[in-house]
């Protein structure tokens, strides 16, 4: 899930920054610091916004720079366990499909992908189904649920692992399909209804 947090920290603005306005010298300062970090507790940081900077600032001895306290907010990406997400397939390989969810490209392998054997067309890029001949490619939209979830605290991009094998999950087409199928079911099983509580003519 995305979340918006608000942080507090210390920056170090250098002596060359001093004639910028000191908002845009702090904004500066923490993008190199925290955008496109990835995180344990934090996950995925995709931009930092509102910037306050305390205008009043220390100096250390031997170090030009003046350091200043600042408040700020993170928009993150967090994936978490059992989260049901809906991303784009960007690439697809003989083990399975990559989905895009928020700046991480998550893993669907084969064995989570439907209730099928199923065959892989390198030429094509396609994932398809034996017996339901249900077909994945790169630009399909998918609804799966997050399986697992590895956030490196030391730098590194991570690994989501995700499952469409259960009901209402898998491309979005299918989900469509599915949705039809049991329509026509409730719609059959109302007229049986029906036809059972009508009474006999009486003329």
């Amino acid at each position: 899930m995305f979340k918006l947090l608000v942080l507090e920290d210390t920056i170090r603005i250098p002596p060359n920054k001093f004639g910028d306005p000191i908002t845009e010298a702090g904004h500066e300062q923490l993008r190199m610091k925290y955008a496109g970090m990835v995180d344990d507790k934090l996950g995925y940081v995709m931009a930092v916004t509102d910037i306050k900077v305390n205008p009043t600032g220390k100096i250390i001895p031997g170090d030009g720079a003046t350091y200043h306290k600042v408040t700020f907010s993170i928009l993150t990406f967090y994936p978490k366990i059992q989260e049901i997400i809906e991303g784009e397939v960007v690439e697809t390989a003989d083990f399975g499909a990559f989905i895009r969810v928020g700046p991480i490209d998550a893993l669907l392998h084969v064995s989570q992908m439907m209730d099928d054997f199923i065959s892989y067309d390198e030429k094509q890029g396609v994932l398809m189904g034996k017996e339901t001949r249900r077909r994945l490619s790169s630009g399909d939209r998918v609804r799966a649920r997050i399986t697992a979830v590895s956030l490196p605290s030391g730098g590194g991009s991570g690994k989501i692992g995700m499952t469409a094998r259960q009901p209402f999950l898998g491309k979005l087409e299918w989900l469509k399909e599915e949705v039809k199928k049991i329509e026509k079911k409730i719609e059959e099983k109302l007229k049986q209804k029906g036809k059972g509580q009508e009474k006999p003519r009486n003329d």
